[in-house]
């Protein structure tokens, strides 16, 4: 039996070791010892079996090929960064000028770039601010706004988001209480008229990003809200800053801001493409407020986070932008092209891709992928890097309207190993 303090001074092991750390070091050295034990590898192949199962970096995160045709997929982290903001997190990653001003040696307003970048792409806002995600962002103006005052809102928007958590609970916590108004299908001006007064924190405009009402329905929209009085909050969800006309539905920050709303939450990793952020877009005076309350402090992100956000803001389309407007003709273009070269273990076939990620329901996106055997399911999540696809119809679908062209290539060869 090779001994573990021979192998961990072999070259390799060491340099795996100033890497990865000792720790998973240690554990592939005892795998490795463990297959010698069971007669599966022989001794002298012992360290090159150590290699081998060392894991590629110190996270347990895994790479994954979203074939899923769902672009803003929660279980798989939502938005892909761009190149341009993984660059900027890897430079922001030692010491930085997050909170100082090189040209005097002074402190500096936290991440005053990022809030420029952000400011920039929504000149309507009369300033902006960014905690760690959009529910941060609600709970953050409910304390500030609305700490034992009253938020009303429409019954219809009082909605439940991923994991069982619901937006009336979070809004609660923060010692606000909710005033609702209408009913779920019908909510009317003089619903919200009638319940505002001198109790009233703000009035909260909720868009239902997960799901949709259709029928005998009516809402009422921010222009109508904002002539009532008090401040209205409007939490557009998906992250969208401007019109896209693809999706038409969809609020807009700009577009919110300009009907009247004092306030706009958002997230960042959805259709803006960026990291998990909670964007805070208003009112000069209002976002102040909410910028210098005590919780601010605890929902803050970190350096990285604003680094991502403005490289998504300033850089190059990011690429959930840039495959939300991918051509149908050309995705099947680059099926038929995987189709060819996996014969007849594939097929190109046309699908439906969605947004996902609580954006835009009911907005089906023409794409294109192929179809391979269902069995290859679980071999193919279960590979290197893993691909995940959609079973339907008796098929795994493998959607390319959120793969990378440049991953065409990885898909294939993934299924030909699967298929072996």
């Amino acid at each position: 039996m090779p001994r573990t303090d021979a192998m961990l001074a072999d070259r390799r092991l060491v340099a795996a070791q100033d890497r990865l750390g000792r720790g998973l070091v240690k554990a592939a050295v005892a795998g490795a010892q463990q297959r010698v034990r069971e007669g599966v590898t022989h001794p002298r192949d012992a360290v090159d079996v150590a290699l081998s199962l060392l894991p590629p970096t110190a996270c347990g995160l895994r790479p994954v090929v979203n074939a899923t045709g769902v672009l803003v997929h929660t279980n798989l982290g939502r938005a892909p960064l761009s190149p341009a903001a993984v660059a900027a997190i890897t430079a922001a990653a030692g010491y930085t000028d997050v909170e100082m001003d090189l040209a005097d040696g002074r402190r500096a307003r936290r991440g005053r770039t990022a809030m420029a970048a952000l400011a920039q792409a929504v000149p309507e806002a009369g300033a902006v601010h960014v905690v760690n995600n959009n529910a941060a962002a609600l709970a953050l103006a409910a304390t500030a706004l609305a700490q034992g005052k009253e938020i009303v809102v429409s019954r219809g928007e009082l909605v439940e988001i991923g994991d069982g958590f619901r937006l009336p609970e979070l809004l609660e916590s923060t010692g606000a209480r909710l005033r609702e108004v209408g009913t779920t299908n019908r909510t009317a001006l003089r619903d919200y008229q009638d319940a505002c007064g001198p109790g009233t924190g703000f009035i909260l405009k909720v868009h239902p990003s997960n799901f949709r009402i259709e029928g005998f329905t009516s809402q009422v929209p921010v222009r109508e809200l904002a002539t009532i009085g008090p401040p209205v909050v409007a939490d557009i969800g998906s992250g969208l800053l401007r019109p896209d006309p693809l999706l038409p539905d969809e609020p807009d920050a700009a577009g919110t801001l300009f009907q009247g709303a004092a306030l706009v939450t958002a997230s960042g990793d959805k259709l803006l493409g960026g990291p998990q952020a909670g964007l805070l877009l208003g009112e000069a005076a209002l976002v102040e407020r909410l910028r210098r309350h005590p919780l601010a402090r605890a929902l803050r992100v970190d350096k990285l986070t604003l680094a991502a956000l403005e490289a998504s803001l300033l850089g190059p389309a990011p690429p959930v932008r840039r495959s939300l407007h991918a051509g149908a003709a050309e995705l099947m273009e680059r099926a038929e092209r995987l189709a060819r070269r996996l014969g007849d273990r594939a097929e190109a076939v046309s699908t439906v891709a969605r947004v996902g990620g609580g954006g835009a329901p009911g907005v089906e996106l023409p794409s294109a992928g192929i179809a391979v055997d269902q069995e290859l399911a679980v071999r193919l999540r279960r590979g290197d890097p893993a691909v995940v696809g959609r079973v339907t119809g008796g098929r795994l679908v493998l959607d390319l309207r959120a793969v990378d062209p440049g991953q065409d290539e990885i898909i294939a060869a993934a299924v030909e190993r699967a298929c072996t």
